[in-house]
């Protein structure tokens, strides 16, 4: 080491503390305002960094938005795995989106911006398609696949009507519909 020079920090977890403050930024600022300077500041590494560990902003961003869909995904699959049959499975669907899909804000406005993000830049459609595909998979351990196809599409809109909504959502009314759309008696007498 020569004079002036510093010794090299050692940081292992650099990269994934880097993909978790760009979440953090695209949160609070959206993919517009989310810039590598806002992002290095927030995992507070030189901005040196960024570059070092990602060739540019899209690929930052396509690797934050990869691990916040796997999570997601990861949570549904588990959901889904503890089910022992139909029936859990049926209200294992009105968990998710009672409970986990879009648990906190953050999460939620993640999504919207996946989703905003992949509307405008078909580059980022293949991190939608897989999220879809693998929520799929995990309903596909209870009902068939066009069954899944609605489910998982029911899970999208009750979730952000739940979060945006003024008016609380029904549980009851939800296993409802979820019953309905799985081709199950419906578990309200009809008037």
């Amino acid at each position: 080491m020569t004079a002036g020079t510093r010794p090299r920090r050692h940081d292992p977890e650099r990269r994934d503390r880097i993909i978790d403050a760009c979440l953090d930024v695209v949160a609070t600022r959206g993919v517009e305002g989310t810039t590598q300077r806002r992002v290095a500041a927030a995992a507070d590494v030189p901005l040196g960094s960024m570059t070092y560990h990602f060739a540019g902003r899209e690929e930052l961003l396509r690797e934050a938005f990869g691990r916040f869909a796997r999570q997601a995904a990861a949570q549904f699959d588990r959901r889904m795995a503890e089910a022992p049959d139909r029936e859990a499975a049926l209200r294992a669907v009105v968990r998710l989106i009672m409970q986990d899909v879009f648990a906190t804000q953050r999460d939620l406005v993640l999504s919207h911006e996946l989703y905003t993000l992949a509307a405008r830049d078909p580059a980022f459609r293949d991190l939608t398609n897989d999220w879809m595909r693998r929520s799929r998979d995990a309903l596909g351990r209870h009902f068939d696949p066009a069954t899944c196809r609605v489910l998982d599409a029911f899970v999208e809109g009750m979730t952000i009507h739940r979060a945006l909504d003024t008016e609380p959502a029904d549980g009851v009314d939800v296993l409802d519909a979820v019953r309905r759309l799985a081709g199950t008696v419906s578990s309200r007498p009809s008037a």
